[in-house]
């Protein structure tokens, strides 16, 4: 059940859908490559970022770690782009 803002640094306590972003993530068990006795299960798992914490940061899963909060890769303004456009040799 959602409880509070999945930010471990964040007291955000959920509320209501509206507010925030939900993520589902597949958080199944883990099973050494090539196994092939078991049949592996899905294990989805609902978390929220309240609002101020989604706009700077995402979900992700990775083995071994679980979930964690990361920042979100924002992709480089027009003046940036130009600024290093600018900085690059020109071809003669």
């Amino acid at each position: 059940m959602l409880s509070k803002c999945a930010n471990p640094g964040c007291p955000a306590s959920f509320r209501y859908l509206h507010q925030g972003k939900l993520f589902r993530l597949d958080t199944g068990p883990e099973y050494p490559v090539g196994q092939t006795t078991q049949k592996a299960v899905r294990t989805l798992e609902f978390f929220w970022l309240c609002d101020q914490c989604a706009a700077t940061l995402t979900l992700t899963y990775k083995k071994g770690v679980g979930v964690t909060a990361v920042p979100i890769r924002q992709p480089p303004s027009a003046d940036t782009r130009e600024r290093s456009a600018s900085a690059r040799p020109k071809d003669v």
